[in-house]
């Protein structure tokens, strides 16, 4: 046995989620080594939205999460779609085109809400209903995208600072600006350990099982590029600039098998005024989704993707992409003050390009060619309906245009009462969708299709999810579950190591 029962590489939702599912399951010794300095801890979680999608067969079920909701909130599950597990599936599988792994997929939606409900009681994750993200008002009523109900208190900055109280609690060893630089074996080919970096110097550290959870490569220019392509290499990154592929590398130089979509990603529309890295203290507060209730152009002026083809919580991931491969990897949202009330409250984080006129607002635009830019509108507001002929943004309403193109499918409202608002945007990404492959106990597998002993992962570094695009509020919940699997392997094997040295 070594030093420590359990090592964990990384610090965000997953990787936390494991120490404390180790803990819980018996290990005694439980190490967290992260890379980063603890004032920029907590790894992509940090930036997110803290939105949590799980599965329920009753909106009452989610209750005991959002302790006096129906006191804050008039009729609050009135709004709100039962969101069952063949539906969670059914969204995985519809907008991966059908190529989630189908183990993990099923094992993720089987387990999302028994997981929420245990980042809740042991993780100490207070809730909060996520009516800025995904609630839309309709009358008296809050009607919420479908699964999309709950997220944690404060967003992700909460649901981190969560995380690291409860770990220390629980009396969770956690060691800042430690970079994991390798992986240990012994000489039956187990890993049971890590070389470490620290200020002090590179030391080995070991234990009885090493879970990753140290996230992608979204932050490697060089291995954006070569994975991804050259257009997202340029990508402006919304996380921490810490998700290096570490992680990947060393496992896969033990032999550990690549898996799931490498050349894909998560990229969400952010502001283009922003940096190369988001601000830590802004968070996710780049994001730009309503675009759903515009219209999106490139610079040269034209249309590039149907703004309306489902709810934004289901294009983001795929239309942030989008627009990396758009020239200048550079758009503009486009809206009357029919829909700016619609506009998420994020938008208010940078000032729009305003004018009384369209002819006025793309005369402002950093756009290549405005006399095209103009007719794309233009055509657009004759193919499109009056907001009076069903708009209804609590749904998809069908409300299309006619004879474009590229046709907007719903919620295709004019352009028509001034001021008229423009939003840049650019594609930020935010995580990878390749991995490394495990099994259902998230043991790491080999390219010979055996697990590596020892060795497990969880989060990010998981591949096989996603591919192409993302449901929103996925990611967390499949780290926490994961995490919270790899943690209680790891901590069973490590038990199993003890009661085999006792006899």
């Amino acid at each position: 046995m070594g030093e420590y029962d359990v090592i964990v590489v990384g610090a965000g939702n997953a990787a936390l989620a494991s120490a404390v599912s180790a803990k819980e399951n018996g290990a005694q010794r439980v190490l967290v080594l992260e890379k980063a300095p603890r004032e920029m801890r907590g790894g992509n979680t940090h930036w997110s939205g803290g939105v949590l999608r799980f599965a329920f067969d009753d909106p009452r079920e989610i209750g005991p999460l959002l302790p006096g909701v129906e006191d804050e909130y008039e009729d609050f599950y009135s709004g709100i779609q039962p969101y069952t597990k063949d539906d969670f599936h059914g969204d995985l599988m519809r907008v991966t085109s059908g190529q989630t792994d189908p183990e993990l997929s099923r094992l993720l939606v089987n387990n999302s809400k028994d997981t929420v409900f245990w980042m809740n009681t042991v993780g100490k994750i207070p809730m909060e209903p996520s009516i800025t993200l995904t609630g839309v008002r309709k009358g008296n009523r809050i009607v919420w995208a479908r699964g999309l109900v709950v997220r944690a208190e404060h967003e992700g900055v909460g649901l981190s600072r969560s995380w690291f109280a409860t770990c220390e609690r629980m009396g969770i060893e956690i060691r800042y600006g430690a970079a994991v630089v390798g992986l240990l074996q012994n000489e039956q080919g187990a890993v049971d350990g890590v070389r470490v970096r620290e200020e002090s110097g590179i030391s080995e550290l070991h234990a009885g099982a090493v879970v990753l959870g140290c996230g992608g490569f979204e932050a490697n220019v060089q291995m954006r590029t070569q994975h991804i392509g050259p257009l997202v290499g340029a990508a402006k990154v919304r996380g921490t600039p810490h998700n290096q592929g570490d992680g990947l590398r060393m496992a896969m130089g033990l032999g550990a098998m690549p898996w799931g979509q490498w050349s894909g990603c998560h990229a969400t529309p952010i502001s283009a005024d922003w940096g190369n890295f988001a601000p830590r203290e802004m968070t996710d507060r780049s994001n730009r989704l309503s675009y759903l209730y515009g219209v999106m152009i490139n610079r040269m002026g034209r249309r590039f993707v149907d703004e309306g083809a489902d709810g934004a919580m289901f294009t983001y991931a795929k239309y942030g992409r989008a627009i990396l491969a758009e020239p200048g990897a550079k758009a503009y949202q486009l809206f009357d003050s029919q829909v700016l009330h619609l506009l998420e409250p994020r938008y208010s984080t940078s000032d729009p390009i305003m004018s009384d006129t369209l002819e006025g607002l793309i005369e402002q635009l950093d756009i290549d060619d405005k006399k095209q830019a103009l007719k794309t509108v233009m055509d657009y507001n004759a193919a499109a309906k009056h907001a009076s002929e069903g708009f209804d943004p609590s749904q998809k309403d069908g409300l299309s245009t006619s004879g474009l193109a590229l046709e907007k499918t719903n919620w295709a409202t004019k352009l028509e009462k001034g001021p008229y608002y423009a939003y840049s945007a650019t594609g930020g990404i935010t995580f990878t969708f390749g991995g490394l492959r495990v099994d259902e106990q998230t043991r790491v597998i080999g390219t010979d299709w055996r697990p590596i002993p020892g060795l497990y992962a969880c989060g990010e570094m998981i591949g096989g999810l996603f591919y192409d695009n993302y449901p929103a509020g996925t990611g967390l919940v499949s780290g926490a579950t994961f995490g919270r699997i790899a943690g209680r392997m790891a901590a069973a094997l490590t038990c199993s190591q003890v009661k085999v040295k006792a006899a």
